[in-house]
């Protein structure tokens, strides 16, 4: 399988790319580009991924410049010889209450987490359809419910929720699926200021059903799956990776809802 995995530096990224490393579809080995805009841990976990039996190719790009996404595909058609599955994963985060949030900051969180979706989708079509292939974002609970003070943040989610399943819709007759994971509280490098703290991690945990906070394998695991052919018939699809969280919101004691 060739794919694209954005983000992959660390986190869901990097869990993803070990997944597809260590378990090869249809019995052949992954083929993948992994594009961050960190090089340092970028090539760090290329290093793992390729110990584990990936092939891998590296891309360093920053998603917020709206010319990379199309050099991102075009690097991997050429190195990859095709393209299978491509998964959007890569985010940005900003904490800001919506009286204090400039345009700029808006822009960023729609640009990184939506806009790139969008353009990446755009100049891997006609390789995926070619393929039919597979689109993979990954979007968070927050799209459903806001996450004080997040409001760019869940919005920009939310948009990455309607445009996969706008893909679905429009691209589907082209034999491309278009689905996302919508992760709850997850320890990730992103998270990692309030999760690293064990009393936090377990607090955050106790308001989850499952009785914890998520891992980065927990995601990717979901993404294997949907990515992959044993998800062929399934599209439009936000699968929420969250312990039960959003089966819980109706409980009042919940307070994980707003946080991610």
């Amino acid at each position: 399988m060739r794919l694209i995995i954005t983000g992959a530096a660390s986190g869901i990224g990097r869990a993803t790319a070990l997944e597809f490393a260590k378990r090869p579809v249809d019995g052949s080995q992954s083929a993948m580009l992994l594009v961050d805009r960190d090089p340092g841990n970028l090539e760090a976990v290329a290093t793992e991924v390729r110990a584990a039996g990936g092939i891998v190719e590296t891309f360093v790009g920053d998603l917020s410049d709206k010319i990379v996404p199309a050099r991102i595909v075009a690097s991997a058609v050429e190195k990859l010889g095709g393209l299978d599955a491509l998964i959007s994963n890569a985010g940005a985060i900003h904490t800001a209450k919506l009286t204090d949030l400039s345009a700029d900051e808006f822009d960023l969180m729609m640009n990184v987490n939506a806009r790139a979706t969008l353009l990446l989708g755009q100049a891997a079509h006609p390789h995926l359809k070619a393929s039919g292939g597979a689109i993979l974002a990954t979007a968070s609970t927050a799209a459903d419910n806001p996450a004080i003070p997040l409001g760019a943040y869940s919005t920009s989610k939310l948009a990455v929720t309607m445009l996969i399943r706008q893909m679905a819709a429009e691209w589907g007759p082209d034999g491309i699926r278009a689905n996302c994971v919508s992760p709850g509280p997850t320890h990730t490098a992103m998270t990692k200021a309030s999760y690293d703290d064990p009393a936090t991690r377990e607090r955050r945990g106790s308001e989850i059903p499952l009785g914890r906070v998520g891992r980065p394998d927990d995601l990717a695991r979901a993404i294997y799956f949907l990515a992959g052919p044993d998800a062929i018939y399934i599209s439009g699809v936000n699968l929420r990776v969250d312990g039960g969280l959003s089966a819980a919101l109706g409980n009042s004691k919940n307070s994980a809802a707003n946080k991610i």
